[in-house]
């Protein structure tokens, strides 16, 4: 049987604490879905369709380890775990504020569906400051994004804002 695992998340834009987990998750599946949330709630910088093919770029390498399919999806995580037939969610985790958030969704993701687990995996030491929020301000006000996100997305970025 299949080994599938969901990595879920905005993406916006995807930075290289996302691609580090995104390279160790595929070492624990045979197959990982990275679901693109359709999140127009965050007011996204990137558009779906650029998410999706951007994450396509940045991980097509990576399908030498384990299979890869990046997939839009709106609603209940759950309902799109069962639907991509993940047998686990796997999950970032930074700090402690993250811990305490992701631990509550845990709880009540087991409520919904105690057959798929949720894997959380330590940002490296590299990336724990690292969210695309971040990276966002920084390449508006004119800082150096360039540690924090691969070229390829840097200039995707940076053309966004008007840098490039």
């Amino acid at each position: 049987m299949q080994r599938v695992g969901l990595y879920p998340g905005t993406f916006d834009p995807i930075t290289n604490g996302h691609l580090d987990i995104i390279g160790r998750a595929v070492k624990l599946v045979d197959k990982l879905v990275i679901g693109v949330a359709i999140n127009e709630g965050k007011g996204p910088m990137f558009s779906l369709e650029e998410r999706v093919a951007i994450i396509r770029d940045e991980t097509a390498h990576l399908n030498k380890v384990a299979e890869i399919e990046v997939r839009p999806f709106k609603g209940l995580l759950m309902h799109f775990a069962r639907e991509v037939h993940a047998s686990s969610i796997i999950r970032g985790l930074r700090a402690v504020a993250d811990f305490e958030y992701e631990f509550q969704m845990t709880a009540m993701n087991q409520q919904l569906d105690r057959e798929i687990e949720t894997v959380f995996l330590m940002a490296d030491p590299r990336h724990q400051a690292v969210a695309s929020r971040l990276v966002k301000e920084i390449a508006i006000l004119g800082g150096d994004i360039s540690k924090f996100v691969t070229p390829g997305v840097a200039e995707r970025l940076l053309l966004k804002v008007g840098r490039a």
